[in-house]
């Protein structure tokens, strides 16, 4: 396999397997693969490879895969909008789309051990995904983590390192180990690789709209591993000539944990616990986020608790069996269409991210 560039996003420094610039900026990949060829007839399309199926936008070659991608999008009355289910993933989570290409890059980068920090759904995601490459796997969490996570990523055989305070000191103690060691980076919030598969989110949405694209994407935001994949997504969409716009992304992120909302307008006192998958108070690409928000005529707006737990039992009692940072999107899309921001027929894509079995 052969290993694509890396530039850094701030100097522009280039390395061949780097996760973090010298100069502490965020790599991305020097080049974004476009297909030279015009969009194909959406009825003639060949998926049977899942998110594998759109490998000319991929910058990476195909590893260990379970059939991930290719989640269903439908219609809601009930909320006036799509859903994509991304819930119905390997592992129940749209994580499975980064630790497809994530994994695959670290195999090219000749990497047999890798380690990642997480909350639960990437853990899982990358330990699953390193069980099937058969290389081991050591995931960084919270010492409070949900017994389902932990159970997921210890039954795929990888090692759980709990850590004792918030979500920062698990990053921390996750890079010590990094630096001090031998072990591949598997980051879902700096490794390239990674939004380069949430970035399949939307080659699949155009293409199951049949290379239409929404008026809007409405999506949980943390580190922002969907949302900035998805803006990437939608641009290589755009550049190859295959959709005609990108859709405005706007992001919802927890109470108490909004430091993108936070840039752009007040925010709600108290903290959200119940959109605990993403309680990241210092995301990793913040400007990149902020970008793309503003390239995108996009926002972010916080959602206080009671408003998610609101929307997370209309889900279930719908049929859509989430976990409750699933639910933050229809909350946010409720305050959007109240404020304003939306117009209340305008045309909505939402991701449900996240199964309810892992809570």
């Amino acid at each position: 396999m052969t290993t694509p560039e890396l530039v850094c996003s701030s100097c522009g420094r280039t390395y061949s397997d780097q996760w973090r610039c010298q100069c502490g900026g965020v790599l991305d990949f020097a080049q974004q693969p476009l297909p030279e060829y015009d969009r194909p007839d959406p009825g003639q399309f060949d998926t049977r490879d899942g998110l594998w199926s759109f490998d000319m936008f991929i910058p990476v070659e195909k590893g260990p895969s379970l059939g991930e991608g290719m989640t269903p999008l439908i219609p809601s009355s009930t909320w006036d909008a799509q859903f994509k289910l991304e819930y119905v993933s390997p592992t129940g989570s749209f994580k499975d789309r980064g630790a497809t290409t994530t994994i695959s890059h670290a195999i090219a980068c000749g990497a047999d051990r890798v380690v990642e920090d997480s909350s639960g759904n990437a853990g899982a995601a990358i330990a699953t995904y390193a069980a099937q490459a058969g290389i081991d796997a050591e995931i960084y969490v919270p010492a409070e983590v949900k017994e389902s996570k932990l159970r997921a990523i210890e039954r795929a055989g990888a090692t759980p390192v709990r850590i004792e305070g918030g979500r920062q000191a698990v990053t921390d103690a996750c890079i010590d180990a990094v630096e001090s060691g031998d072990a591949w980076y598997a980051s879902h919030s700096w490794s390239p690789a990674f939004f380069a598969g949430t970035a399949t989110f939307a080659y699949e949405v155009a293409l199951q709209r049949d290379w239409s694209v929404p008026d809007a994407i409405v999506m949980p935001l943390g580190h922002g591993t969907l949302f900035l994949g998805v803006y990437r997504g939608f641009k290589a969409l755009s550049e190859a000539g295959w959709i005609d716009s990108v859709p405005r992304l706007l992001g919802a992120q927890a109470a108490g944990y909004a430091p993108i909302a936070s840039e752009l307008h007040e925010v709600p006192e108290g903290e959200n616990d119940v959109a605990d998958g993403i309680q990241i108070r210092e995301p990793t690409r913040k400007q990149q986020l902020l970008d793309a928000i503003a390239e995108t005529d996009g926002d972010a707006i916080a959602i206080a608790e009671d408003a998610v737990q609101t929307e997370l039992d209309r889900l279930h009692r719908k049929g859509f069996y989430v976990e409750p940072t699933s639910a933050i999107a229809p909350a946010a899309l409720a305050a959007y269409r109240e404020s304003g921001t939306l117009a209340k027929d305008a045309d909505v894509v939402m991701p449900l991210t996240g199964h309810g079995m892992k809570t």
